[in-house]
């Protein structure tokens, strides 16, 4: 999971980073939103990433999952895009590093529900 971890994380500062420096040509995004509060936004998200890797160092391994999973899942939020505007109105380029994000934060969450069940399975069985 470490190297999916890392590559859903690249996949996500390359999206952000890409929103953030062609903010002018995305469509349908809204005034307020800055190339600085795009890389604010990336941050948050980040940093669930951050907590994930604290609490797995800590051998808090189930807190670690989770927070894994929800990491994960926040990489969906790219979809968003396409309620402002539709597939084809976006470059080719925006295309790629929503989809690269939003399959790889899948993915991730995926493996992190797995992990947490056999997280999970293996203490039961440990208590029974």
């Amino acid at each position: 999971m470490p190297i999916l971890f890392a590559f859903y994380s690249l996949a996500s500062l390359i999206h952000f980073s890409h929103n953030a420096e062609y903010i002018a040509f995305y469509p349908g995004l809204p005034a307020w939103m800055t190339r600085e509060s795009v890389y604010l936004a990336w941050l948050a998200v980040a940093s669930v990433g951050l907590l994930a890797i604290a609490a797995n160092w800590s051998g808090c391994k189930r807190i670690a999952a989770v927070l894994v999973f929800i990491y994960g899942l926040l990489g969906t939020d790219g979809l968003l895009h396409y309620t402002l505007a539709l597939c084809s109105e976006h470059t080719l380029a925006t295309n790629i590093t929503i989809w690269a994000e939003v399959l790889l934060g899948v993915v991730l969450a995926c493996a992190a529900a797995i992990r947490l069940k056999r997280l999970v399975q293996s203490n039961v069985a440990i208590e029974a």
